[in-house]
């Protein structure tokens, strides 16, 4: 992963070339970001993805050969897989839970604004998720629309162990936002959320936010909070 000196690199995998020179212009207009590369389908974007070690993934879902959910399973076997951050048109429930837990750092839609893809790769280089939060009201329908009478084992337990701060973190990092987006709505320090958040991923044993995002869900938390 690039140091905070170094900028950004991102690699685009899309199958439409127009997009791809979008996606181009609008990274390679802000400071910090560089795009290294282009690929067409899934399976260049691994085989780009292998040689030229970009921090972020812009990857769409719907690409010929391998989708895009096939290839960030292919990435994440990586020994310093790269950030991805998933981009589609197609917004059914299903790609959503199958992005996250193919470990995706973010999910939008196409037709999000720049300034919003912008900051998903920003917060997918620093280890943060950003998941349009759109997108999470469908994901809350949908675990409302088929929650199970009886919980998985041990995810009840796992989240009891909170803090009533750092659930009320949860909460917020369920509902889409960053770790900066978060620290406005608490008023706190950035470092104070990144603090927080380290300690949830701990308790909750997963590796990452966008785990605990998906374990939120799973285990009824969220949806008991709402």
């Amino acid at each position: 992963m690039a140091e905070s000196s170094e900028p950004i690199r991102v690699l685009i995998a899309d199958d439409q070339q127009l997009l791809r020179a979008g996606f181009r212009v609008i990274l390679q207009s802000e400071p910090g970001i560089d795009v290294i590369g282009e690929a067409e389908d899934g399976v260049d974007a691994v085989a780009q993805a292998r040689s030229l070690r970009p921090d972020v993934v812009l990857m769409d879902i719907r690409m010929p050969k391998l989708d895009g959910l096939a290839a960030t399973e292919h990435l994440m076997k990586l020994p310093d897989p790269p950030r991805v951050v998933m981009l589609t048109t197609f917004d059914e429930n299903e790609y959503v839970v199958r992005a996250l837990r193919a470990g995706a750092y973010g999910f939008l839609l196409k037709d999000a604004p720049a300034s919003r893809l912008v900051a998903a790769i920003r917060a997918a280089a620093a280890g943060d998720a950003l998941i349009e939060p759109s997108i999470t009201r469908r994901l809350v329908e949908q675990f409302v629309a088929r929650a199970p009478s009886a919980e998985p084992a041990g995810i009840p337990d796992a989240v009891a162990g909170l803090t009533e701060r750092e659930l009320e973190v949860l909460r917020l990092v369920a509902r889409g936002l960053s770790n900066a987006e978060i620290a406005r709505e608490l008023m706190v320090a950035e470092t104070t959320v990144k603090t927080h958040v380290a300690r949830i991923l701990a308790k909750l044993g997963v590796r990452d936010r966008v785990r605990a995002v998906v374990l939120a869900y799973e285990s009824g938390f969220v949806i008991r909070s709402q």
